[in-house]
């Protein structure tokens, strides 16, 4: 094993690291308080061929793998920009990999150069208001008519719906009652947002201000056959390849914003003088500050453990689960102490750690919460029996 990034992984790195120079502190703080989306910071990691590090290099994209991108994550997160940087790219990222993998080549030519160009913009619509994590349970449905699918019902938490022209959705197209499993019977869809026939309406939130979330109300909305995604009833086996990559990337980017917390909290206790000392001179100060660093390098080992087997097509639901579990742990750790290490100013919003506290959020609470990842890595790791 080698834990050292490859020449081409540490230019990757370094171009982001580049970018996201030009977008400091004060944007983001901007951002968070407009809550304008950062075009500017999406167009920059366009122009520079990010969106597609991912996909084929067939349909223009540049054939790397989750670890590379899930580096690309954590450098966006750990600049400054957190989840509100993180976020508006994230989709784009991993989002297509259901059309890579289960596509046909005459979609994959279609759908995924003006993802990768920023030509299109996706949504995700799966969370519904009564399904929650039970996405098994959703009940928005599509229902075959000729040539096309006619699709009703409701979503939730969909981000970046403002400005999406596209949306990757997933509907039952088959009643759960007539289904052997409840996995069974659910279709994907990549179609035209149309706002004729789906009502966006803002969800207003915690943090994150930047990047909208969500509610829809889709009423008759006319899919094309050819934007199913794989066979019909397939759609939560299309679904997985989007899910671990997901954790993997939502890792990486709560790493990174827990690194960020900590580069501040650290650089203030340097700074800090109280009773004629440094305030990191206190191992009360810098005891927290080194055990929020351990877990975070930790954390992010997982991820990247989760990333490489996933290159490799090895199962990695496990690893994939733990990285998200732990990253968000280890940085909302290191965020809450980034506050309490700047005492008064860490409620501040100048000092930009209470930002970060609150975006931390995010990844704690999504795309999967805490608990069910636990009760997934007993039953699946540990043989225990299912507990919901």
């Amino acid at each position: 094993m080698n834990f050292e990034f490859t020449d081409q992984q540490k230019s990757i790195q370094d171009a982001i690291e580049k970018i996201c120079s030009k977008f400091d502190d004060a944007y983001w703080l901007e951002r968070d308080t407009d809550g304008e989306f950062p075009e500017a910071f999406v167009k920059a990691i366009t122009d520079g061929g990010w969106l597609g590090i991912a996909m084929p290099e067939a349909y223009g994209g540049a054939g790397l793998g989750i670890t590379e991108t899930a580096i690309m994550a954590h450098t966006i997160a750990r600049s400054g920009a957190g989840m509100s940087g993180a976020s508006a790219v994230h989709l784009n990222l991993f989002g297509p990999n259901p059309i890579v993998v289960f596509g046909s080549e005459e979609q994959k030519q279609r759908l995924l150069p003006p993802l990768i160009k920023g030509q299109s913009r996706a949504c995700f619509g799966v969370t519904e208001p009564d399904a929650g994590l039970n996405t098994t349970r959703l009940s928005t449905r599509a229902v075959r008519d000729g040539d096309h699918y006619i699709i009703n019902g409701r979503k939730l938490w969909t981000t970046t719906a403002q400005t999406a022209n596209k949306i990757l959705i997933i509907a039952r197209t088959k009643p759960l009652e007539e289904c052997a499993k409840p996995t069974q019977g659910l279709t994907l869809f990549y179609t035209d947002l149309n706002r004729d026939n789906i009502e966006v309406r803002l969800i207003e939130k915690m943090g994150r201000k930047a990047v909208d979330s969500n509610a829809l109300f889709i009423d008759d909305l006319v899919v094309p056959v050819v934007d199913r995604i794989g066979e019909e009833g397939d759609g939560w086996k299309c679904l997985l390849h989007g899910l671990n990559p997901e954790r993997v990337l939502i890792a990486s980017e709560a790493v990174g914003l827990g690194h960020a917390a900590l580069a501040k909290a650290a650089g203030y206790a340097r700074e800090r003088v109280v009773f004629d000392r440094s305030i990191g001179k206190n191992q009360g100060i810098q005891h927290p500050l080194a055990e929020n660093w351990m877990e975070l390098e930790a954390a992010q080992l997982m991820a990247f453990k989760a990333a490489d087997l996933y290159d490799r097509g090895l199962a990695c639901g496990a690893e994939a689960n733990a990285a998200k579990y732990l990253a968000a742990q280890a940085a909302l750790s290191a965020c809450q102490r980034a506050v309490l290490t700047h005492g008064g100013m860490g409620y501040a919003k100048e000092y930009h750690v209470e930002r970060y506290l609150r975006e931390i959020m995010i990844p704690v609470i999504a795309p999967v919460s805490q608990e069910l990842v636990k009760s997934f890595i007993a039953e699946q790791v540990l043989g225990q029996e299912k507990s919901y």
